[in-house]
C-alpha cells in the first residue's frame, strides 16, 4: 500500500533529543461523518475513536501495533523502531476520551544500543506474555525478539522458518495463553499462521483470509478461548483504505481457511485509515472491546487512529 501512496518525508535515523515525554493532542473522530450520531454496525458498536498528533517530535509516526496492559496503558510500537506508551481515558458513559502520559523510547538491539534506521528498526508486531515479557516482530531483517519484562536487552526469540519478501513479513503478533504462557501467535501478510512457543519450534496454525484477494494481513488478538480477532487491509487509490476486522471462534481455527463467525468492514465514507494494530479488553458492560490503531505511513494524507468498538456477539 505504502508503494502507491506519496513518498513519506524522510525521518531521522536517532530518536530526538527530547527524551522519552512527549505531548499528545488527541482529536475526536466520528464513526460516520456523514451522520455522526451513528455508532452501530453488523453488532459492533461504536465507543469513540481520536485523532493522534505530538507537535514536539516528529517520530510519533507508523505506529504498527498494540496491547493494553492491565492496568490500562496502550503499548504500541512503530515502523521506525520506537516503543510509545500513553494512559487510555475514558467518561463515565466508557467511551474514549483522550490519551495522557504519552511517552516515547527507541526499541533497543541485543548490545543496548538503538535499534538504526528503516532497515533494523521497522517493528510491525507486539505481544506480551504472562510474565510480562514483550515480543517485537520486524520486518526486513525478518525476527523477533523478546524483551524482558525486568529491562535489559532483547534476546532472539523462535520465528517460523518461512523466507519472508523484504516488506512482507510478520505483521501478526499475539500472546496466545490458550496454548501456554509462552505461547505466541504469528501472522504473514497473506495470512498464514504459526504457532510458536520460547520452548518449542513455530508450527502451521490456520490461515486467515480476508473477504477476497486485496486484502492482507496486519493483525492479530487472543480471546482466552483461544478464539482470535484479525484485522485484514486493502488500499488503492480510488478507494482508499476498507479495513475488515474479523473474530475467529477457536473451533473454527482447526480448519486451514477458517471462516469468521463475525466482520466489521471499515471503508469510506466511514472514518477510516491504515489499521495495523488491534487490542481486546473486556468492557465494562461485559462486551468484548475492540481497540484499532492506525499506521499513517508518516504521511500529511493519513492519521495516527486510535478507534474503539464493542462487540456484544460473546460476553
Amino acid at each position: 500500500m505504502a508503494a502507491c501512496a506519496a513518498p513519506p518525508p524522510p525521518l531521522p535515523d536517532k530518536p530526538q533529543p527530547a527524551g522519552p515525554e512527549i505531548q499528545l493532542v488527541t482529536t475526536p473522530v466520528p464513526f460516520d461523518p456523514s451522520n455522526p450520531a451513528r455508532i452501530n454496525l453488523n453488532g459492533f458498536t461504536y465507543m469513540g475513536g481520536l485523532a493522534v498528533t505530538d507537535p514536539i517530535t516528529n517520530r510519533l509516526h507508523g505506529l504498527s501495533d498494540l496491547k493494553i496492559t492491565p492496568d490500562g496503558r496502550l503499548v504500541a510500537i512503530s515502523d521506525f523502531g520506537d516503543l510509545f506508551e500513553a494512559r487510555l481515558q475514558f467518561g463515565e458513559d466508557t467511551r474514549l476520551t483522550g490519551l495522557t502520559d504519552g511517552k516515547l523510547w527507541p526499541l533497543k538491539r541485543p548490545d543496548g544500543q538503538p535499534v538504526q534506521g528503516k532497515t533494523e528498526g521497522d517493528a510491525e508486531g507486539l505481544a506480551i506474555l504472562a510474565n510480562g515479557d514483550r515480543l517485537v516482530s520486524f520486518e526486513r531483517d525478518h525476527r523477533i525478539w523478546r524483551y524482558p519484562a525486568a529491562g535489559g536487552p532483547p534476546t532472539v526469540a523462535p520465528k517460523p522458518g518461512n523466507l519472508f519478501s523484504e516488506n512482507e513479513g510478520m505483521e501478526g503478533l499475539t500472546e496466545y495463553p490458550f496454548a501456554g504462557p509462552d505461547a505466541y501467535l504469528v501472522g504473514s501478510e497473506e495470512g498464514e499462521l504459526w504457532l510458536c512457543k520460547l520452548s518449542a519450534a513455530c508450527q502451521t496454525f490456520s490461515v486467515l483470509n480476508g473477504p477476497d484477494l486485496e486484502f492482507g494481513l496486519t493483525a492479530i488478538a487472543p480471546f482466552q478461548d483461544g478464539s482470535v480477532v484479525a484485522v485484514h487491509r486493502a488500499w488503492d487509490p480510488v478507494r482508499g483504505s476498507r479495513i475488515t476486522v474479523s473474530v475467529y471462534a477457536a473451533a473454527a481455527l482447526k480448519a486451514r481457511q477458517p471462516q469468521p463467525m463475525a466482520r466489521l468492514t471499515l471503508q469510506a465514507p466511514l472514518t477510516v485509515d491504515n489499521i495495523e494494530g488491534v487490542a481486546l479488553v473486556t468492557a465494562p458492560t461485559g462486551a468484548t472491546r475492540i481497540l484499532l490503531l492506525s499506521d499513517d505511513n508518516a504521511d500529511a494524507k493519513q492519521r495516527t487512529l486510535l478507534m474503539v468498538f464493542d462487540w456484544t456477539g460473546r460476553k
